[in-house]
């Protein structure tokens, strides 16, 4: 490949260039992409029947919505969201919504990458460490993952863990049983026994 410019980019000391990722990444976002776009149309032809009165189609195409990073396990991935106008919904009618079930709305990170952060934090990693323990795996560009996300989201698991420890247990039967195993040694004996004791 050929360039016309002169200028050489120099590498930043804390910065890895990892070819094999950069290739991944652009498989990601173009795989991801097909995959809504066949979300997409196979929820307009579902919806092909509902006609407007003049006989035109009811939902229709209408564009991206703005791009925006999705954190991944191999970094950020670009995204655009395909936006369905529904031209028929009157103030009788309710309007048709599209929501991408591999594209929500608001996501900001993957599921995984959501599974990894609180486990992270229980083994002991500082808020103040994310930043830069996750940048090294995803990339000195990973946003969303700043202390006060992190802290954000601590209060999030802060609560769902609350709301936990106060659930009913009323309608649960759990049996405990409770085992523990005491060594017999009589001191003439070769080998010590064991009395295996079970309280339920």
């Amino acid at each position: 490949m050929t360039s016309d410019t002169t200028v050489v980019a120099l590498r930043q000391p804390d910065e890895v260039v990892d070819p094999l990722t950069a290739v991944l990444r652009n498989g990601a976002r173009r795989l991801l992409a097909q995959a809504v776009e066949a979300e997409v149309e196979t929820f307009l032809a579902e919806m092909r029947d509902l006609r407007l009165p003049d006989g035109r189609e009811r939902l229709v195409r209408h564009g991206y919505g703005p791009e925006r990073l999705v954190q991944t396990g191999i970094g950020p991935v670009p995204v655009r969201r395909v936006k369905l106008r529904d031209r028929g919904a009157g103030p009788e009618e309710e309007r048709i919504h599209f929501t991408s079930a591999l594209l929500p709305r608001w996501a900001r990170r993957t599921r995984s990458l959501e599974a990894v952060l609180p486990v992270l934090y229980l083994r002991g990693l500082s808020m103040g460490d994310f930043q830069e323990a996750l940048a090294a795996l995803l990339g000195r560009e990973a946003p969303n993952l700043s202390p006060a996300a992190i802290a954000r989201l601590r209060d999030t698991w802060q609560a769902d863990y609350d709301r936990w420890q106060r659930r009913d247990l009323a309608a649960r039967h759990y049996v405990y049983l409770w085992a523990d195993g005491i060594y017999l040694q009589a001191r003439m004996e070769p080998q010590a026994e064991c009395m295996l004791v079970l309280i339920g």
